[in-house]
């Protein structure tokens, strides 16, 4: 998050730029040194040699990024390579029995992509994976503000806006927030207030398109998983499940339950983390399980 504070904030001599966007390699030289830097740091702190490295990617990656991704990782100091769908570690996770011959779906709503899966007895049976995100949801706030308020304000604010007052269904009680920016009649610096119900309508298409990737993804379910789902309802995984009230629309909208997971930050981490230290018996949910030397 320190990192992220540096948009907009950063001199002429210091340039910030995202390395990872849109859930892919945007720039591959600066995710190179980011990630040398991360393996490097790992490496010192447990006198450990060449890591083997477990990765999360999008479900709907490329051919091409994934050889991207791999080339990044191994370019850094890594011995192997594997990859994990990222709705998969996030369901290993949430602590979800993804061997099982049942049903489960996932929604992961991260920074770049959503991703929605169907998993069982190991594999993904049915998912999705839409560019629609937490960084879309920011540039949303960005350009609402920005038509209705005649402001300008950057990506940290707009985050801070979401998270403060962002909601996709009402709130019991209104909230609102003074935000910070430059006039874009006189360029001077301005306040304004914002409230939750002017947040929801800047996401509100953004987030249209998440529910229907999720009703998508439900019709396209076979009907043994799809009569399992309905009893153990859908898993909200990713920081865009912290949004007040998106677990209660999206239950309105497919007349499930919806449960967010107890840390739906950190569930594609931790499961990754999972895998890595369980690799032999849990290749099977990696994309591939050859070793990249």
């Amino acid at each position: 998050m320190k990192q992220r504070k540096c948009f907009g904030r950063t001199p002429e001599a210091i340039k910030a730029v995202r390395p990872i966007k849109d859930g892919v390699i945007a720039d591959f030289t600066a995710t190179k040194l980011m990630l040398k830097n991360i393996v490097t740091k790992v490496c010192q702190r447990y006198n450990a040699g060449r890591p083997r490295v477990v990765v999360g990617v999008p479900s709907g990656i490329t051919e091409v990024e994934e050889r991207a991704v791999e080339e990044s990782i191994l370019a850094a100091g890594a011995r192997e390579v594997y990859l994990i769908e990222e709705p998969m570690a996030a369901a290993i996770g949430a602590n979800l029995d993804v061997a099982e011959p049942t049903g489960n779906i996932v929604v992961d709503i991260g920074g770049g992509t959503t991703e929605v899966a169907v998993l069982s007895l190991g594999g993904v049976v049915v998912s999705n994976s839409l560019r629609i995100a937490g960084d879309e949801l920011d540039e949303d706030i960005i350009n609402y503000i920005k038509k209705e308020m005649g402001l300008a304000i950057g990506e940290t604010t707009a985050e801070e806006i979401k998270l403060e007052i962002g909601c996709a269904t009402p709130l019991m009680t209104e909230k609102s927030m003074e935000v910070r920016g430059r006039d874009l009649g006189n360029g001077l610096p301005r306040n304004v207030v914002v409230t939750s119900t002017q947040i929801q309508e800047a996401m509100k298409d953004s987030i249209n398109e998440i529910v229907e990737i999720v009703k998508t993804t439900l019709e396209k379910t076979p009907p043994e998983l799809a009569s399992d789902i309905v009893e153990k309802g859908i898993v909200l995984a990713g920081g865009g499940a912290l949004i007040k009230n998106i677990d209660k629309l999206l239950s309105q909208k497919t007349g499930m339950p919806v449960y967010i997971s107890e840390n739906p930050l950190e569930c594609v981490v931790k499961g990754t983390g999972k895998t890595l230290e369980d690799l032999e018996r849990l290749k099977s949910v990696l994309i591939n399980a050859r070793k990249r030397k």
